[in-house]
């Protein structure tokens, strides 16, 4: 089999982990230049901002495993190919001199056993910082159940490691992946962050659930986040929503894959990570799933109006952060401005503050932006759902932002 045909096959066993940015496009070329469909190339962010790209590709997708909800488990009738390291090295230099790459992401399939999979990525990395003299970003998947020698040997090679945790409880991994182990999985995430320093996983680790496989609840993926960012000091945990590639009848049967669900997680998550908010804020066992119409912060609002409106004049800090359209540049704003004089409706606006999403939830010295009579929670909802659907309208067409703009 020619470098090329593995390359085909090999990314495309790639493109399912979510563990570094991806575009997810399926349109083809049908005679003009470029090919979008085509897995092979996917996107991670340096500190300063940039966009990188890297080369996303499996080592090999012969497994001895059998995850139910794999593309790549060892029932099924697929393609499969092997790379050697000389390969991977030579592919990964060919388009970086082509300026197509500036870094790899290479994971693979468990072939024999943990340490002998885990070997042979060491060896590749290894020829490609030796040999090849490559110092470009690599983020390499751990392999679990490796030995703590070569974790810590691939460690010291790379810039990132992840490990997916795959499924969020112990009991759908046993459902689903029983040849994985819970315990391994985290044994590799606490040794990661135990040993981390400047030359040993410098840009940390992260981590990937899949959402719908099973049927935890989003109070439940959120929470199994939130123990893992605390212990562990993930960079990222990336949800990816269930694709149904497989049959089989403990497999979920959905027509289409969860977007929404998996979007709102990630803005929970970065509720998590930026605003420093709970779970509690934002779910709770009694309401475990977010609603898809809004987002999180909305949602959470909705359901907690004896708690609105807030006194922009008076409100603490945590309580701005739960106002939809306020974030934390927003908050220091107002805490930092009220010092001085009460604050008006105009001063949020000259503040840089969009009040479009907050005047629902807000007072300014007693004052309600809106008719106070329309503040039910029906209304409410039914005009963000309305301003969401126009302001998606005037974006079509519009180049996206690489940064994250509302609060």
């Amino acid at each position: 089999m020619s470098t090329e045909e593995k390359l085909i096959i090999l990314a495309d066993g790639a493109k399912y982990d979510a563990s570094c940015s991806s575009s997810g496009i399926t349109r083809k070329n049908t005679g003009g230049i470029g090919n979008g469909a085509y897995s092979g190339i996917c996107h991670s962010f340096s500190k300063d901002g940039r966009c990188i790209s890297l080369l996303k590709i499996l080592f090999t997708n012969c497994c001895i495993f059998d995850c139910k909800y794999c593309i790549n488990r060892k029932s099924n009738q697929i393609k499969r190919a092997i790379f050697t390291p000389k390969e991977i090295c030579e592919i990964t230099i060919h388009f970086y001199r082509r300026n197509y790459i500036e870094g790899l992401f290479l994971s693979s399939a468990v072939i024999k056993n943990a340490d002998y999979t885990m070997g042979k990525l060491i060896e590749t990395i290894t020829l490609l910082r030796t040999k090849y003299h490559f110092s470009g970003y690599i983020h390499v998947k751990a392999i679990p159940g490796a030995s703590e020698v070569l974790i810590k040997k691939l460690g010291s090679l790379v810039d990132r490691m992840s490990i997916n945790r795959e499924l969020p409880s112990d009991q759908g991994l046993l459902l689903l992946a029983p040849q994985k182990n819970a315990q391994r999985i985290e044994h590799v995430m606490d040794l990661i962050d135990q040993n981390k320093n400047k030359n040993f996983v410098p840009a940390g680790q992260s981590t990937q659930m899949i959402v719908g496989a099973t049927k935890e609840s989003d109070y439940e993926m959120m929470k199994k986040s939130s123990r893992m960012y605390e212990k562990y000091h993930l960079k990222r945990v990336f949800y990816s929503a269930y694709i149904s590639v497989n049959q089989d009848k403990l497999l979920p049967s959905l027509e289409l894959p969860p977007l929404k669900r998996e979007h709102r997680l990630y803005e929970a998550d970065f509720l998590l990570r930026f605003y420093g908010l709970q779970v509690e804020n934002l779910l709770d066992k009694n309401h475990p799933n977010f609603n898809v119409l809004y987002d999180p912060k909305v949602d959470w609002a909705l359901r907690h109006m004896n708690e609105f409106p807030k006194e922009i004049n008076k409100a603490s800090y945590l309580d701005l952060l739960k106002i939809p359209g306020i974030g934390p540049t927003s908050a220091k704003k107002i805490i930092s401005s009220r010092k001085y004089f009460k604050i008006t409706f105009e001063d949020l606006k000259k503040m840089g503050i969009s009040i479009k999403r907050a005047k629902y939830f807000i007072l300014c010295n007693g004052l309600s932006f809106v008719n106070p009579k329309m503040l039910k929670k029906d209304f409410i909802a039914q005009n963000i759902i309305l301003e969401s659907k126009e302001v998606s309208e005037e974006k079509k067409g519009v180049q996206l932002s690489l940064f994250y703009e509302g609060e």
